[in-house]
């Protein structure tokens, strides 16, 4: 019987491998390019970050681990806070050391071992964060499906939700119907076929102009990336530093993701701290470089699982096109065309993949939620995750300490599974 799907170490030839790395470029770009948009840090070098991050990230983890890095969304509160009152070198070099802070916390891992992993996070707490990071994302999704600019204090559109309609669509078929190598690449399709839908679309209803080249024909050939050397203070190191900790619970979810939609414990091979270690590594580089801090990216994680081509190949491929767009400011300005519609339309689809290799976590775990103690865990996880908790502090009066979402629900988790009685793993009578 023929594989249907394409392992991590396997290399698919040239005229595979390139639309399949270009596949996730596209998952990613969008995601990539906002947090310098957002924080006032050179989109170009963003880009440049990620692909030179991942590369490293790939090195580091002995090349078995197929994890495609981008800008951190995390980070962009204090990127913006310490911008401001200290200038974006002090953020840059807040970075940078925040990536050594990663490499440090792996070493720590590589020494005591992951003995101590199944206590602390047993598939109770990870399958219940893995569901918050995927259903987190939904919002996000529907905002870009349903309303101009991606806000919903922004216009409800019925033209958005009539495009990223038919997106999905493509995109579903395509991973349904669609036989060879067209099957792989549903995304991709998916995003192509939005595309070109959009176009004919406002060529109709001319009032709907989403896409536009004008910034595309102003924009040159090719240009060099900016690039800013960091400085160091030890406000905005430390105010880093703290959310970091939100992050590092962040990798270890996504870390299990992917070694779920794999089918392999990358906990163990390459370990836990070599993943730390090429996210720290990662992180380091680009706020040397310029760029923002780097993490795991789900839109990715949700290529794997969709296509299930799992070849670390292909993400070295999109982080050497990462690169190369860096360079190419025309491409760039291609793919900043792309409409919000089409790309909502997509995530809508990735976003529920990573929930639902949650369900399957706890699923396959066999976890009961007859049993008080899992239901407890699993409830207060999900609220706190899905329902918008937040514990903040401020730091000076400037910076704040902000940790909510995953990773406020990951740490609460944490702590009630190790707090409470294993008496109460028992059946409701």
């Amino acid at each position: 019987m023929e594989q249907d799907f394409i392992g991590v170490d396997q290399r698919p030839e040239l005229k595979r491998l390139l639309p399949l790395s270009f596949q996730h470029v596209f998952a990613m770009f969008s995601a990539t390019v906002l947090v310098p948009l957002l924080t006032g840090l050179s989109p170009s070098m963003a880009l440049f970050a990620s692909g030179v991050g991942t590369l490293t990230y790939i090195l580091i983890t002995k090349a078995m681990v197929p994890v495609y890095l981008g800008s951190s969304f995390a980070f962009i509160p204090p990127i913006i806070a310490v911008s401001a009152a200290y200038g974006v070198e002090y953020a840059l070099g807040a970075g940078f050391v925040t990536g050594l802070f990663y490499i440090l916390v792996s070493l720590v891992v590589r020494s005591f071992g992951l003995t101590w992993l199944d206590r602390v996070l047993p598939p109770v707490v990870i399958g219940s964060v893995i569901m918050v990071i995927g259903l987190k994302l939904a919002p996000v999704a529907m905002n870009m499906v349903m309303y101009e600019g991606a806000d919903p204090g922004g216009t409800y559109n019925i033209h958005y939700v009539f495009i990223a309609a038919v997106t999905l669509s493509i995109a579903v078929i395509s991973s349904i119907v669609l036989k060879g190598f067209f099957n792989v690449i549903p995304v991709l399709v998916g995003i192509i076929g939005g595309y070109i839908f959009t176009l004919i679309y406002q060529s109709i209803i001319p009032s709907i102009e989403l896409i536009s080249f004008i910034d595309l024909n102003q924009s040159r050939w090719f240009g060099l990336p900016e690039f800013t050397l960091p400085k160091f203070s030890i406000v905005p190191i430390v105010s880093f530093l703290l959310v970091s900790l939100a992050t590092i619970a962040e990798h270890i979810g996504d870390t299990l993701v992917v070694g779920k939609v794999v089918g392999r414990d990358f906990y163990k091979n390459p370990g836990l701290h070599r993943t730390l270690m090429g996210d720290g590594a990662a992180t380091a580089l680009a706020s040397l470089f310029g760029g923002p801090p780097n993490t795991t990216y789900g839109e990715n994680i949700g290529v794997l699982a969709i296509s299930k081509v799992y070849s670390v190949w292909v993400i070295g491929g999109a982080a050497v096109i990462a690169l190369l767009m860096s360079f190419v400011q025309k491409f760039g300005a291609l793919i900043q065309t792309i409409p919000a519609p089409v790309i909502g339309g997509i995530t809508m689809m990735l976003f529920g993949i990573i929930a639902s290799a949650g369900i399957r976590t706890v699923v396959e775990s066999g976890v009961d939620y007859s049993c008080k103690r899992n239901l407890t865990i699993s409830s207060v996880i999900l609220v706190i995750g899905l329902g918008g908790g937040k514990i903040f502090f401020p730091i000076s009066e400037t910076l704040v300490f902000d940790i909510s979402g995953v990773a406020l629900a990951t740490f609460v988790g944490i702590l009630l599974n190790l707090v409470l009685p294993a008496s109460l793993n028992q059946n409701n009578s």
